[in-house]
């Protein structure tokens, strides 16, 4: 008996011993899928991140390319009755001739005058396309059109054609003529910057123009702005003061200015102009200043008249061309920016707020000759 208890503990003790090593082995194991289970989670984790990331650039890219899309489809219907000016002159020009010939150049000359862009700008395209034509000895109809298509664009290329936005507060001062639609222009320009993410303040400094600060308000409500503005008739620079302080206390990101109204007298305007920038150097020392003159793109050879005369009495900045869409001489683009040097920085191609559009030199020549 003694000898069979004896085993039977030993037995119980080996029993034991096994139980404790697969109790042990068990919680490894645990231990093991555990981590190995967390590895899993980990990567389907970063794998799931990934994809959506992925999914996400591939959205964006969609709605740029959508966004991008609709705006040269846009560009490219308003400019419809300018590219029919434009285009049709040029394809007739090309169906009358079988080879480019010195008779070619000179119809084509003749064609873009008469499309509006002017005698100076059209001779020295086609003079470009001549030397260009020689050089890659193109012969076929579509390679000359791509060449001619180019060479507008490289004219209106500008390295600052972007709105300069790099201090805060950043000034923008608008000018032009009255009924080149100058408000409306600032209107969308606010709202643009708005859905941007910028704080805006309108001054209402167009103080001799009836109903200019009207004006001016309901788009300030309609962008839920804010705007300075004093009674009719008041000294613009005392607006643009008022605008300051304001755009100063609230921490603005941009001052946008409705002044100079006028160019009946240019002694005036520079006076006028002179005090308003003395007002910002001192209540905005260090802004950038950004001079837009707002053009009629329907006056034609007018504008390029108007930009001189502006541009002789401001240091204006760039160039913003509305009503492009009602004119078939918007091929004043090319003239006023070979002209005058001066970068066209946004283009209105309709009615709708988001119509008014940064300008792209190669977009414009691609629509202008689609």
């Amino acid at each position: 008996m003694l000898f069979w208890k004896k085993k039977k503990e030993e037995a119980e003790e080996i029993i034991e011993e096994i139980k404790e090593e697969v109790s042990e082995a068990i919680e490894e194991i645990k231990e093991d899928a555990a981590e190995v289970i967390e590895d899993i989670k980990e990567e389907i984790a970063e794998a799931v991140e990934k994809a959506n990331r992925e999914v996400s650039e591939e959205d964006n890219q969609e709605e740029e390319a959508a966004e991008k899309k609709g705006f040269f489809a846009r560009l490219r219907d308003g400019l419809g009755k300018t590219r029919s000016s434009i285009s049709d002159k040029v394809n007739e020009v090309f169906k009358a001739f079988k080879k480019i010939d010195e008779e070619f150049y000179e119809e084509l000359e003749e064609a873009l005058i008469l499309a509006d862009i002017g005698m100076s700008t059209s001779m020295q395209i086609v003079e470009k396309l001549r030397e260009r034509v020689k050089e890659k000895k193109l012969t076929e109809e579509d390679e000359v059109k791509k060449e001619l298509r180019d060479i507008v664009a490289e004219i209106l290329t500008c390295e600052d054609s972007a709105l300069k936005l790099d201090t805060t507060p950043t000034v923008i001062l608008v000018i032009g003529v009255n009924g080149v639609g100058k408000t409306t222009t600032i209107g969308k320009l606010a709202s643009r910057l708005k859905r941007e993410g910028k704080e805006v303040v309108l001054a209402a400094a167009d103080t001799f123009r009836a109903a200019a600060a009207d004006q001016l308000e309901i788009w300030a409500e309609r962008n839920d702005v804010r705007i300075v503005r004093l009674q009719e008739g008041a000294d613009p620079a005392a607006v643009i003061f008022d605008g300051c302080v304001s755009t100063r206390s609230k921490g603005a990101d941009v001052l946008i200015c409705d002044t100079a109204g006028r160019l009946h007298n240019k002694k005036n305007l520079m006076d006028e102009l002179g005090k308003i920038y003395r007002v910002i150097e001192r209540e905005l020392p260090g802004a950038r200043k950004e001079v837009l003159l707002v053009l009629d793109a329907t006056t034609g050879q007018n504008a390029v008249n108007q930009a001189e005369e502006f541009n002789n009495a401001a240091q204006i900045t760039g160039i913003v061309l509305t009503k492009l869409d009602g004119t078939a001489k918007g091929g004043i683009v090319i003239t006023i920016r070979e002209k005058l040097g001066i970068p066209v920085k946004f283009v209105g191609v309709g009615e709708g707020i988001d119509d008014l559009q940064p300008f792209n030199a190669q977009d414009f020549a691609d629509a202008l000759f689609y």
